[in-house]
C-alpha cells in the first residue's frame, strides 16, 4: 500500500472522499464480536474504509443479504483438483473463496522448482489469493523415487522469496521427532526467515507430539479424532478441520469444537475433486456442516476465514472490517450459506455461481513431456510368494488410512501369485516414471473391488510414480501402457481395451480443458469404474488409489521400491 491509497482509504472512511463502490443494505458478520451488523460497506481502492451509512456513484444493494469475509482454504493441493490454477481458481471463487494456502508439492515432486514457479505464474493471473507454502518433503521419503529433489541447498535460495508464505507441511513427521539434521536445517530455514511451518502429523500424541510441536511446526491436518484436535490444540498448534474428498474428517473433529477451541481451529480442503466442488461446494460446503452439527454460525464463519488469516499472519484478510480487502462473501442466510456475490478487492467477481469474466490460462512449458518411462509387458508383473501367506494392503472406506493384513493366496506351479475372483484380492503396481529406470513395486490390495479390468494413474502422492490396480495382468498392461502413450494422466481398460480415459499434460497431473469439462471427464471415468469395473462404492475410484503410494499415512503403502510399512518406516517383503 503507497501513501495515496492510505490517504484516500482514510479520507473514504471520514466521509470526505466518495467511496469507489458501496455495497448498501448488508448484514455484516464481525468475526470479532461475533455479532451482525446491519449497514452498508464502502469500498476504496480495493480495501474496505468504512462501515456505516456512505454513498456512492457506483451502489450494488445486496437486499440485507449475510456479507461475510470471503472464504480462505487453509491447506489445499490445487493439483489434486486436476485443474490448472486458472481452472481452479474457477471452479471455487463463486463458492465464495477468496483466498488459499496452497502447497504445490505434488508439481515440485515431478518438476522440482520449475513446477513451483509453473504454478506461482499461473495463479498470479487469477483473482484467486493463492499464497504458497515452500514444499518440504520432496522426495516425501527416501523410499521412493521422485523426479526432483528440493533439498536444504534449494530450499534456502526459496524460503525468502516474496511469493513464498512458509514452510509446506513436514511429512517427514518421524525424523522431525528424531531430530534429523536435514529435517532441523530445513525447519531453521524457516525460523530465520520468520515464516510459519506447516505440519501432517498422522497418529502422534505424547511425547511425540510435544516434540513435533517443540520443532516450531504450527498446524496439523490430519486429526481424525475430537482428542486428537485437543492434544494439539493445547500444545499449541492450529488444527485444520479437513473435508476434502477421500478424507471427510469435519464432522467428527466438530464434535470435539467449543467456544475456547473454535479459534484455533480451521478449515481446509487439502485434497478435493472438481465434482465435490461443483456438487457440494468448497469451504462454503463446510459451513453448511458446521451448521447441521450444532456449530454457532459465527463461530464457523471465524474459522472460514479470519483464524486462516491469524495463523499465518495475512495482512488484511480475514474479516469484513476497515483496513481489511474487500474481499467479501455475500449469502442468503447462515445455514445453507448460499453464495450469491463474491467480491475480491472490492471488484464483483462472482454472481449467483458464475464467475462475471474469464480467467486467462497460463503456459504450462517447462512443466509438460513428464512420462519419461518405457512400456511394460506381463512377464514383469510375474509375484512370487514364497511364504505360506502374503502380506496385502487392505483398503478401509471413506479414509485414507489402511491395513497390513496376512492372506493366504491361490499360487502357480511357479509360486507366482494366481488372480482368483472370490478371493477379493488384486494386483497393485508403482512403477518409476521419472528416469527410465523400469523399477517396480508389486504388492496386493484388498477392497478396492475391481472386477474385469485395471485403473491407472500418474497421479500417486507425493512423487507421482504410476500407479495401477487390477485384476488380470493384461488390462494392467493395457492400462499402463496407454497411459504412457498419452503422456499421463488416468485410464481404465477391461478385456485387453481402453474403456475410459482422461490425458493430464501438465505434469500428469493437471488438465488445460476447462474445469466443467474435466469435471465430466471424470465423472465419467467415475462411473464407469464403479458399474463396469465394480470398484467399492465407498473408496473413490482415482483418489484413493492415487494415495496407496504415500508412505507417511499409516499403515502400509506401494512404492516403486515396493511394499511399505509405515509404522516400521521400511520396505518388507510381499
Amino acid at each position: 500500500m503507497d501513501r495515496e491509497t492510505l490517504r484516500r482509504i482514510i479520507a473514504t472512511a471520514s466521509g470526505n472522499e466518495e467511496p469507489d463502490l458501496v455495497l448498501k443494505n448488508c448484514r455484516i458478520a464481525d468475526v470479532f464480536t461475533k455479532e451482525i451488523i446491519s449497514g452498508d460497506i464502502a469500498v476504496s481502492c480495493g480495501y474496505i474504509a468504512g462501515i456505516g451509512s456512505y454513498e456512492a456513484s457506483c451502489e450494488h444493494d445486496l437486499n440485507s443479504r449475510y456479507v461475510l469475509p470471503g472464504f480462505i482454504d487453509a491447506h489445499v493441493h490445487i493439483e489434486s483438483s486436476l485443474a490448472s490454477p486458472a481452472q481452479f481458481a474457477a471452479a471455487v471463487i463463486p463458492r465464495g473463496t477468496v483466498s488459499v494456502i496452497a502447497d504445490p508439492h505434488e508439481i515440485c515432486n515431478v518438476a522440482g522448482t520449475e513446477g513451483l514457479f509453473y504454478m506461482i505464474r499461473a495463479a498470479s493471473r487469477t483473482p484467486l489469493r493463492t499464497h504458497f507454502m515452500l514444499p518440504s518433503c520432496v522426495p516425501a521419503t527416501e523410499f521412493e523415487t521422485s523426479g526432483a529433489v528440493m533439498g536444504v541447498q534449494e530450499l534456502t535460495s526459496l524460503i525468502t522469496n516474496q511469493n513464498i508464505l512458509g514452510l509446506g507441511e513436514m511429512m517427514a513427521f518421524p525424523q522431525a521427532v528424531a531430530g534429523d539434521p536435514e529435517v532441523l536445517d530445513k525447519l531453521l530455514l524457516a525460523y530465520h526467515a520468520h515464516k510459519p511451518v506447516d505440519g501432517h502429523a498422522p497418529g502422534l500424541k505424547g511425547k511425540e507430539l510435544s516434540s513435533y510441536a517443540a520443532a516450531g511446526i504450527m498446524t496439523d491436518h490430519e486429526c481424525t479424532t475430537p482428542e486428537e484436535l485437543k492434544e494439539r490444540i493445547s500444545r499449541g498448534m492450529y488444527v485444520m478441520l479437513r473435508e476434502g474428498s477421500a478424507s471427510k474428517d469435519l464432522r467428527h473433529l466438530l464434535k470435539g469444537v467449543n467456544d475456547p477451541i473454535s479459534r484455533w481451529c480451521m478449515f481446509c480442503t487439502d485434497d478435493r475433486q472438481l465434482d465435490d466442488i461443483f456438487s457440494e461446494g468448497h469451504i462454503d460446503n463446510h459451513l453448511k456442516i458446521a451448521r447441521s452439527c450444532g456449530i454457532d454460525p459465527l463461530t464457523a464463519v471465524q474459522m472460514a476465514s479470519v483464524n486462516a488469516a491469524v495463523c499465518y499472519q495475512l495482512r488484511h484478510q480475514g474479516a469484513a472490517a476497515p483496513g481489511y480487502y474487500a474481499d467479501l462473501t455475500a449469502v442468503d442466510d447462515l445455514d445453507s450459506f448460499t453464495v450469491r456475490k463474491v467480491y475480491i478487492g472490492g471488484r464483483l467477481r462472482a454472481s449467483d455461481g458464475v464467475l462475471t469474466e474469464e480467467i486467462p490460462a497460463s503456459s504450462s512449458t517447462g512443466v509438460s513431456d513428464t512420462m519419461h518411462v518405457d512400456v511394460i509387458n506381463e512377464e514383469q508383473l510375474a509375484l512370487h510368494i514364497s511364504g505360506t501367506d502374503a502380506h496385502v494392503i487392505q483398503m478401509t472406506p471413506r479414509s485414507l488410512l489402511t491395513k497390513l493384513v496376512n492372506r493366504r493366496l491361490p499360487r502357480d506351479s511357479r509360486g507366482r501369485f494366481l488372480f482368483h475372483p472370490g478371493s477379493g484380492v488384486c494386483k497393485i503396481i508403482a512403477l518409476e516414471r521419472h528416469t527410465r529406470s523400469g523399477q517396480m513395486g508389486i504388492g496386493l490390495l484388498e477392497n478396492y473391488g475391481i472386477t474385469g479390468g485395471a485403473a491407472a494413474l500418474s497421479i500417486s502422492h507425493d512423487s507421482h510414480n504410476i500407479i495401477a490396480a487390477g485384476d488380470s495382468d493384461r488390462d494392467i498392461v493395457t492400462a499402463v501402457n496407454a497411459l504412457i502413450r498419452q503422456g499421463g494422466g488416468i485410464v481404465l481398460a477391461s478385456q485387453s481395451e481402453v474403456i475410459e480415459r482422461l490425458p493430464l499434460p501438465i505434469g500428469g497431473l493437471m488438465s488445460d480443458l476447462g474445469a466443467s469439462e474435466i469435471r465430466s471427464r471424470v465423472k465419467r471415468i467415475e462411473d464407469t469404474a464403479r458399474k463396469r469395473l465394480k470398484i467399492h462404492p465407498d473408496i473413490d475410484p482415482v483418489m484413493s488409489l492415487s494415495f496407496l503410494a504415500l508412505p507417511v499415512i499409516p499403515e502400509v503403502r506401494i512404492t516403486d521400491k515396493g511394499l511399505f510399512d509405515v509404522s516400521r518406516f521400511t520396505h518388507i517383503p510381499v
